[in-house]
Parts: structure tokens; C-alpha cells; sequence
């Protein structure tokens, strides 16, 4: 009697990323020129509020430069690393600045302006989240688990300021005697 193996070797290791749920190449290299251009955007706003209009020497609170400052260091360095891997993976870097520029330097007040910066930093986090579920590739699925962990900590900073800032901001200037 000669032994037969009950199922066929398995080649899923060999199959195609798109066979296997996964985001194809064209997918992954789309979805990185989104997120490269919404960095551009970030760091374009985090830098522009960090250094206000000449003439306005008022800063809300002496941590909001070196906050704005550290945000523009992390998204620049995003954009390096999404340029690097758009290239990798055989694409071309957008060099578009995403829409969310415009509307964040339309808000005049530094702290509405830092809380919708938030938010971009949020929709970054939703956005790494659900690509991440659909990255096979191992070195680009490491560096964009680094950029969400890091988007999450500047969020968690960023409403630490929001909330000292905004509290320094209510409470009055000469108290009641």
C-alpha cells in the first residue's frame, strides 16, 4: 500500500497578494500618495503655525512652538519614509499637497487650528488602520506600524496641550478678591 497525502501541497505562500485578500501593488502605491500628501499637508501647517504672521507676539502657551515644531520633524520624516517606499514598490511620489492645508490655515485661532490638525492626525490613524490589515509586504507593514504609533502618540500630546492651553486660557487673569 503506498501512502498518498489526504490534500495537495499548499502554494498560498507563492499566490498573488490581491488572491489573498491583501492590497495589490497599484492599490498599496494609491493609497501612499493619499497619505504622502496629507503629510505634506501636516507638516505645512504645523510649521506655518509654529512661526505665526510677523507683528503677532502672543504665543497661547510657551510648549505650543516646540509642540508644532516636533509635529512638522514627525510628518516630514512620514514623508521621506512614504516617498522612500512609493519608490520601492516601483511608484511615483505624488508631489501634490493634500486639501486639508487650505482648510487648516483658514482657522485663525492656534488652538481651533492644533484641534483640527487633531483630527487630519486622526483620519491618519483610521486610514493606517485599515490599510494595515491588507499590507503583506513586511518591511512597508513595519513602517507604517511605526507612522501609527506615531501619529497616535502626537495625538495624545496634542490634547494634553489642547487641555492645559484651554484650561490657562479660562481661567481669569486677575482673580476675583
Amino acid at each position: 500500500m503506498t501512502k498518498k497525502n489526504a490534500s495537495p501541497v499548499c502554494y498560498a505562500a507563492d499566490a498573488d497578494d490581491a488572491y489573498m485578500g491583501y492590497a495589490p501593488r497599484s492599490e498599496l502605491i494609491a493609497a501612499l500618495n493619499i497619505l504622502l500628501e496629507a503629510e505634506r499637508a501636516g507638516a505645512k501647517v504645523a510649521l506655518a503655525s509654529a512661526n505665526p504672521p510677523t507683528g503677532r507676539n502672543d504665543p497661547i502657551h510657551p510648549a505650543y512652538r516646540p509642540l508644532m515644531l516636533s509635529v512638522r520633524d514627525d510628518e516630514a520624516r512620514w514623508c521621506t519614509m512614504l516617498t522612500r517606499q512609493i519608490r520601492r514598490l516601483g511608484g511615483a511620489p505624488s508631489a501634490r499637497t493634500g486639501e486639508f492645508y487650505g482648510k487648516a490655515m483658514a482657522i485663525i485661532d492656534p488652538l481651533d487650528r492644533l484641534t483640527f490638525l487633531n483630527r487630519g492626525q486622526a483620519w491618519v490613524v483610521r486610514t493606517l488602520e485599515d490599510l494595515l490589515r491588507r499590507v503583506r509586504d513586511d518591511d512597508l507593514h513595519t513602517d507604517l506600524r511605526a507612522m501609527l504609533d506615531s501619529h497616535r502618540e502626537n495625538i495624545d500630546h496634542a490634547d494634553a496641550f489642547l487641555s492645559t492651553a484651554r484650561t490657562a486660557n479660562s481661567s481669569p487673569a486677575h482673580p476675583d478678591p
